[in-house]
């Protein structure tokens, strides 16, 4: 396929490609969906000061994340049901995504065994876990997600219980026939169906009492490095530093877990003013210049969900390819008008002269 002009030329070409109730459980926030708006919102209210007269004739966008070696500071979000956007999945998915020379991380939600995923990818796969009542069986999860190959483990904690997403309610979000969860589980079991709805099936099996001791804990049954997902204010980042995780995950779900929750580059500055770590955030990227200004901020890299999605709906795994190409041309300009030979140079004052 063509490289498209822009995200949001993949994004249309995804919507009249995917079913509307595949669309609406993608693009949907919770509730009044403000805080999926205001995550792309604070983005466009923030200026670049860019520098001139820097020698910018010689570039990269190269980066190192957990010791891996990436192309550009650009990662696969965690994302549910890959199967509704296309045949091939998260297969298509991890490949694209390699093809782009960075990492993917794939959802507890998925539609694609683990083993079969990190066999498909030519760069890393870390695992997005949620934490069940039954520790025993969490720890089993684990422990295929290790045997599998992944390299790293993604705990979301924002999710004590599911945001109400109108959407998915007015529709009756079901998955649709032959499709199910295929890592929720200690084995590679068929299809889980949620015929109860998604959000009771959340109630019956996560653990909404889940508290800090859970990154310990997380720690002593795996080798793997720990980030915590879903951190908005400083003082929790502190504490999942200090209680051992590699580093967070600033972000609010996509907006679709607490409606009115702050936009993730709004609270980003107090974040990587107050830890040492590694901070990745997610939330509304769609502009190379959307890279540029979480990186000043003091992001490491950023994960993009529903661009993914777009690109996977548009056209498998060259779409992926593709969505992460349009962005990678963005980040390349919008550095060289900003005065920025490489990643290194891209600084606060860039946003705060």
């Amino acid at each position: 396929m063509r490289e498209p002009l822009n995200l949001g030329e993949l994004a249309a070409i995804a919507e009249a490609r995917v079913p509307k109730m595949a669309w609406d459980y993608y693009a949907s926030g919770a509730d009044d969906e403000r805080s999926l708006r205001e995550n792309c919102e604070a983005f466009a209210r923030i200026a670049l000061h860019y520098r001139v007269l820097v020698d910018v004739s010689r570039r990269t966008t190269r980066t190192q994340i957990l010791g891996h070696d990436l192309a550009l500071p650009v990662i696969a979000a965690p994302t549910a049901f890959h199967r509704m956007a296309h045949d091939e999945g998260e297969l298509a998915s991890v490949r694209g995504t390699g093809d782009a020379g960075t990492a993917f991380i794939l959802s507890t939600l998925s539609n694609t065994p683990v083993e079969q995923v990190v066999a498909a990818a030519s760069g890393p796969v870390w695992f997005q876990l949620y934490v069940y009542k039954d520790r025993g069986a969490t720890e089993a999860l684990v422990r295929r997600v290790e045997a599998a190959g992944a390299q790293a483990i993604v705990l979301t904690v924002d999710a004590p219980l599911l945001g109400r997403r109108e959407r998915d309610v007015t529709n009756g979000f079901a998955l649709p026939p032959g499709l199910g969860v295929a890592n929720m589980f200690a084995d590679e079991v068929p299809a889980v169906a949620f015929e109860s709805g998604l959000a009771a099936y959340f109630a019956a099996q996560l653990d909404p009492s889940l508290s800090w001791d859970a990154i310990a804990w997380l720690r002593s049954i795996t080798k793997l490095p720990v980030l915590v997902k879903g951190i908005v204010r400083a003082d929790d980042a502190r504490r999942a530093i200090g209680e051992g995780a590699a580093g967070v995950v600033v972000s609010n779900h996509g907006g679709r877990q607490l409606d009115s929750s702050p936009a993730t580059i709004s609270v980003l500055p107090r974040i990587a003013d107050a830890i040492d770590g590694l901070i990745l955030l997610d939330g509304g990227i769609r502009r190379g210049t959307d890279i540029v200004k979480a990186l000043a901020y003091g992001a490491d890299a950023v994960l993009i969900g529903r661009p993914l999605l777009w690109g996977l709906a548009s056209g498998g795994r060259e779409g992926v390819a593709a969505a992460f190409a349009v962005l990678r041309r963005e980040l390349d300009l919008a550095m060289a008008l900003c005065g920025c030979p490489d990643i290194a140079h891209i600084t606060r004052d860039l946003v705060e002269p």
